[in-house]
């Protein structure tokens, strides 16, 4: 069997970031071989998750300046990321040479407003989706996404599905399928509610209580972020 080419993976970590849209696709790119997985913040100090728990960067911005994937993970975090100059640069400057830039649920709104995703097809978690219009992206209700060499899976838990997929063109197929089954991605939810078109109107109007709560007008902000920033 051939000696597989290195391949160095950057993940941006955040205070409050959904640590599955990291830690997801974490797991299937580390399974890609001879892989280097850095998780990448202003500091090494801990960092904070949006499940109560802290995440270790192991490099800096100044260790990290270019990177084969460099991926970017969501969460209510983006809101800040979105208006912090130092972030969005690190993220242009590896985005600028990455082979692949990609982005987890809320991760394509950093994308977005770093200027990596203007004319490109391009998806996010379902209740930020009209979002991506206002960095000059093409939101598309899909899964995961491919466009040229940007790509973007929707919320949370397609991070997984986003890392098998990406796994397949950067290895192959037969090689995702391994681990696929190595990780026994086999999913069987217990309930058929992982979308607004099949979630019952009360749990609609749950989670839309909580978004309100804890980032209320996020979509206003958004744009209007996206307009200080040129777009």
């Amino acid at each position: 069997m051939p000696e597989l080419s290195p391949i160095s993976v950057a993940f941006l970590v955040f205070p409050n970031v959904t640590q599955l849209d990291l830690t997801g696709p974490a797991q299937v790119l580390s399974r890609l071989g001879n892989t280097t997985i850095d998780l990448v913040w202003k500091t090494k100090d801990p960092v904070p998750t949006d499940a109560g728990f802290a995440l270790l960067p192991t490099k800096t911005f100044a260790e990290i300046e270019s990177a084969d994937i460099l991926c970017v993970p969501g969460g209510f975090g983006t809101m800040d990321i979105i208006q912090d100059e130092e972030a969005l640069n690190w993220v242009r400057k590896v985005g600028a040479e990455a082979s692949w830039v990609t982005s987890v649920c809320t991760g394509s709104i950093v994308l977005g407003a770093a200027g990596l995703l203007k004319g490109y097809r391009t998806t996010t978690h379902w209740a930020s989706h009209d979002q991506l219009a206002f960095f000059g992206a093409e939101p598309v209700k899909q899964r995961v996404v491919f466009d040229r060499n940007r790509v973007t899976g929707g919320g949370v838990t397609s991070g997984i599905d986003f890392g098998l997929a990406l796994a397949a063109r950067i290895r192959g197929e037969d090689h995702a399928r391994f681990i696929q089954l190595s990780i026994e991605y086999d999913p069987q939810p217990p309930f058929d509610s992982g979308s607004p078109d099949k979630a019952d109107a009360a749990t609609l109007e749950r989670y839309w209580g909580l978004v309100n709560k804890s980032a209320p007008g996020r979509g206003d902000k958004v744009k209007a972020i996206a307009k200080g920033l040129g777009f």
